[in-house]
């Protein structure tokens, strides 16, 4: 990662047209699709020697995560300009928040009349 930004002014010239050619044909590239698994211990007193113990961790190439956050970008843009997202929606949206729906919800709690 730090090559990447040390080296940046010379390769998003790159990156710009590798990443809009992946994005114009709809084609992922292979080696975008490869993620490197780690295993981690689900809990810190399990036995390590358990293989059940483990969970697989993919990380996925830097390049992979910038596509998906073009891709996301995008998608989200072209959503939120057409008004397809619902109002309330807080996942994947940005200056939304569950808190801010739970602050509304309980506003409309205490507004409310009783039920009898």
């Amino acid at each position: 990662m730090l090559l990447l930004k040390e080296c940046s002014s010379e390769l998003v010239p790159f990156l710009y047209r590798l990443l809009n050619a992946s994005l114009s044909a709809g084609v992922v590239p292979a080696a975008f699709k490869s993620a490197y698994i780690c295993p981690l211990l689900k809990k810190a007193d399990l036995d390590t020697a358990d293989a059940k113990n483990y969970r697989p961790i993919s990380n996925l190439t830097v390049l992979s995560k910038l596509l998906e956050k073009l891709v996301a970008g995008q998608l989200i843009n072209y959503l939120s300009v057409y008004k397809l997202l619902p109002h309330r929606q807080s996942a994947y949206r940005a200056f939304r928040s569950i808190a801010g729906l739970m602050s509304d919800i309980l506003l409309a709690l205490e507004c409310s009349t009783p039920v009898t």
